[in-house]
């Protein structure tokens, strides 16, 4: 392994980094491929990796309009858990978080995983009795969660305020939650895919499908025509867009959700602490910025921004939380455009166009789920029937009424 003094760095730094390496191939499109995936953030990256690497994959291409990570998957607060109601859910999530745990090991790529644990406090003796009966049923389903008294959640969060306006009753924890960084964690599955001989082709626009009878068998591309096997759809807010030109339609909405980071300060909040009632979440990122969520705006919008309201309201919520926190500095603000379905839980799965496989509706929850959304979509096209893991997420369930209703798990409104 090479390695890098500071004085390597800075003069790499101003020699322009002349002699780095790409972290990945810069391959010229092909006209034929055996899989397409479009989409170049995370649940696409994972996707073309697994296909490639664990299913031996050869002529793979993945197709990014703009460039790789630049959508959802670098715009979130980057939590990673599973404590979710539903044992399709927990399931799947957990099955997420067990990959992310390894994930560094197997992309040889630090992710950065840090596991301080979420808390999900309680301002209520209803609250409480609410986030008991979910902590019973992570618990059935085979996923760590405990319950937390006022006492042991300050010795946890001793920054929390000791006099807020709505009491704190008690909490639920996952300890095994954390939180990652993001751009490593697109970075490591990039670089992984192109080392696997996948075809990562940016500026690379997605304008029709080319179909016989009911079968997708080719894409149209700014790039010009591709002839393909399968396609793998995984474009988060755009989904029901593409949907359309392949001809069939998504039940989804698509909103903005926003977050914002301060600037860095010493560690002072190991877990990340969500009330719903307040409305916030709050971490700690390992650059020492504290991050801040909350709600969705209540319009639709593919704008990257978010309204002001909400950024008003999500920060008062967070000072309620931590008064501290008032004396720092706001650095930067974002947003992403969000695709939410009405049960809030992704679709995933086999489409009406047969070899047309789509990934969407994650809503609030798509950077968690990385790792086994591409895991099981790659099995899902291999195998043209959806992963065992999945099967309950399909496109299908909106007409047979099988909903599964994660709003209260998504950890905030929609």
């Amino acid at each position: 392994m090479q390695r890098y003094s500071l004085r390597n760095v800075l003069g790499h730094a101003l020699r322009g980094n002349s002699g780095w390496k790409p972290a990945w191939r810069t391959p010229t499109l092909k006209s034929t491929y055996d899989v397409v995936v479009i989409g170049g953030g995370g649940h696409g990256l994972a996707t073309a990796y697994f296909l490639a690497k664990k299913h031996g994959v050869q002529r793979v291409a993945l197709l990014e309009r703009g460039h790789i990570g630049q959508g959802n998957s670098g715009r979130n607060t980057q939590v990673t858990r599973s404590n979710y109601f539903y044992p399709v859910s927990s399931s799947f999530f957990d099955h997420s978080l067990k990959l992310y745990e390894g994930l560094g090991r197997e992309l040889n790529f630090n992710v950065m995983l840090r596991q301080g644990g979420q808390i999900n406090l309680a301002h209520s003796h209803h609250e409480l009795e609410i986030i008991r009966r979910w902590a019973n049923a992570i618990l059935m389903n085979g996923v760590d969660a405990e319950i937390l008294s006022e006492t042991e959640i300050r010795k946890l969060v001793p920054i929390l305020n000791p006099h807020p306006r709505f009491a704190i009753a008690g909490a639920l924890i996952q300890r095994r939650a954390g939180i990652s960084r993001h751009d490593a964690v697109v970075w490591g599955f990039a670089r992984g895919a192109s080392a696997h001989g996948v075809d990562l082709v940016q500026g690379c626009e997605v304008r029709g499908f080319r179909k016989s009878g009911d079968r997708v068998i080719g894409v149209e591309t700014s790039h010009g025509e591709i002839q393909c096997g399968r396609v793998v759809m995984s474009v988060s807010n755009q989904s029901s867009l593409l949907a359309g030109l392949a001809g069939f339609t998504l039940p989804t909405t698509t909103t903005t959700l926003q977050a914002m980071v301060s600037e860095p300060i010493k560690p002072v909040l190991d877990p990340c602490v969500i009330s719903g009632a307040i409305h916030a979440y709050v971490s700690q990122s390992d650059r020492g910025e504290i991050v801040i969520g909350g709600g969705a705006d209540v319009y639709n919008s593919y704008r990257q921004r978010g309204s002001v309201a909400i950024t008003r309201g999500v920060l008062a919520a967070a000072l309620e939380l931590f008064p501290s926190f008032s004396r720092l500095k706001l650095m930067r603000q974002w947003a992403g455009a969000v695709d939410i379905t009405p049960d809030t839980s992704p679709i995933m799965g086999l489409t009406p166009v047969r070899n047309l496989y789509i990934n969407c509706g994650w809503g609030t929850g798509g950077y968690k789920a990385i790792p086994a959304g591409g895991d099981t979509m790659a099995q899902t096209v291999v195998d043209d029937k959806p992963h065992p893991l999945i099967r309950a997420f399909d496109l299908a369930r909106f007409e047979s009424g099988a909903l599964i209703d994660e709003g209260a798990a998504s950890g905030v409104a929609h």
